[in-house]
């Protein structure tokens, strides 16, 4: 089965909105075991939808069509789809009924432009739209059925889950059974985990995927077939063994959402002291619901003044090795502890860049400290060639992959071959 996806709109074209949609789509069907074969993006002019639609209906079998369903004179996608098919469009009486009745329950007239979500191409199948006034629809053209959905990003969302997919499942079935297993590392690049899995004789039936996104490589193992299932778990185990310390979850897309599961799970609490990651490393955590379970401040301390009001960095740790440093990272994890008396703390200094280094100290280098009641683990990255933002991303990966590993009763400094250590120390706290 060929599936497509038709992304519309001027803004999506010109990049002024970047398609969050497609992605998460493609994504959405990978794990349902089915591939996205093309996507086309075509921009709000009439001739240019009509042309597009019947082209690709005569090489898909299923095409998703986002976007252009509102009601301004810019949305096009069901007029086109009409003028497509020859026919004409038709008013849908029980979507009006439907509306009409939206706004007197909320005590609003409905404005006259929203009547035009309620023409739909003749024959046209009505889909559900639980959450916005433009409904859904899908057609038969050629040989390929066009499933059409609002660019709206939580209208589209639902109506994938709930009503593309099980069209998709109910038409055309499952071909042969499927499974997907995703392995999420940091530290390495993309091309040296494929040339040391390209050393692994791979089943029959099963293929290798990559997905780099800092700060993670992402490794698709896709398994077609009943024999390449039952193959798949020894085939994992493998590659997981060569992965070594790179592999930080196969069971969430982000070392992030690893870390959140596990600290909820632990029943432990965190306190968060951040100067050159500026708050990005406590923001990624508060993105999960619960993280209040056990997050209970994050602190951002950028000026010398804060590090030694907020946190108690001495002024002598200041003044003798400076704010970059193995030393302020420590006092800066140890006072964050212990000013709501958390289970643990971590802390990030460094130097983002693209100025402020020097040939002691340059851009990119970085200082993580990791502590618990008794023990601070403390490291120096240096993320060098690397823009301000990655500089930060990359810091803030290596700063839960301490905790996660301590978590796990792991030793939570180890080896990344494309972040160079600088030095490290373990510190017994009194």
């Amino acid at each position: 089965m060929k599936v497509e996806l038709i992304c519309t709109g001027e803004e999506v074209l010109s990049g002024q909105i970047i398609d969050s949609n497609a992605a998460w789509f493609a994504n959405t069907l990978m794990n349902e075991g089915l591939e996205l074969q093309r996507k086309t993006t075509v921009g709000d002019r009439m001739e240019d939808l009509i042309s597009i639609f019947r082209e690709r209906s005569q090489q898909a079998d299923v095409i998703l069509v986002n976007g252009g369903l509102g009601p301004t004179s810019d949305d096009l996608s069901a007029q086109a789809a009409a003028k497509a098919m020859g026919v004409e469009l038709v008013e849908d009486a029980g979507w009006r009924e439907h509306l009409e009745s939206w706004y007197v329950k909320r005590g609003r007239k409905m404005p006259e432009s929203n009547y035009k979500q309620c023409l739909l191409p003749k024959e046209a199948v009505l889909v559900d739209n639980p959450v916005g006034s433009a409904p859904g629809f899908r057609i038969k053209l050629n040989q390929a059925w066009l499933f059409f959905t609002p660019g709206v990003p939580s209208e589209f969302k639902r109506m994938v889950e709930e009503q593309f997919l099980p069209f998709i499942n109910e038409s055309f079935g499952q071909t042969e059974p499927t499974r997907l297993q995703k392995l999420v590392t940091i530290g390495y690049g993309e091309s040296t985990i494929a040339d040391q899995l390209n050393k692994l004789s791979i089943p029959e039936g099963i293929t290798l995927g990559y997905r780099p996104s800092a700060p993670h490589v992402e490794i698709k193992v896709f398994a077609r077939g009943d024999n390449a299932i039952a193959a798949m778990p020894a085939y994992v185990e493998q590659v997981k063994s060569i992965l070594g310390t790179a592999l930080v979850t196969d069971s969430f897309p982000s070392i992030a959402e690893a870390v959140h599961t596990l600290l909820q799970a632990s029943g432990k609490t965190l306190s968060i002291a951040e100067s050159c990651t500026g708050g990005m490393l406590t923001s990624q955590l508060v993105e999960f619901p619960g993280s209040s379970d056990y997050l209970l401040q994050g602190l951002v301390t950028y000026a010398n003044d804060a590090k030694e009001k907020i946190l108690g960095v001495s002024h002598a740790t200041l003044e003798e090795h400076g704010a970059v440093s193995l030393e302020t990272a420590i006092e800066m994890a140890t006072g964050a502890r212990a000013s709501l008396d958390s289970d643990f703390a971590l802390s990030t200094t460094g130097i983002a860049g693209p100025d402020g280094g020097t040939e002691e100290k340059p851009v990119g280098l970085v200082l993580i400290a990791l502590c618990d009641r008794t023990t601070c683990w403390v490291q120096a990255i240096k993320l060098a060639n690397r823009n301000r933002s990655l500089v930060r991303v990359m810091s803030c990966a290596v700063a839960l992959d301490m905790l996660r590993r301590r978590l796990l009763d792991e030793t939570p400094i180890v080896d990344y071959p494309f972040i160079p250590r600088m030095e490290d120390q373990i510190i017994t706290l009194d």
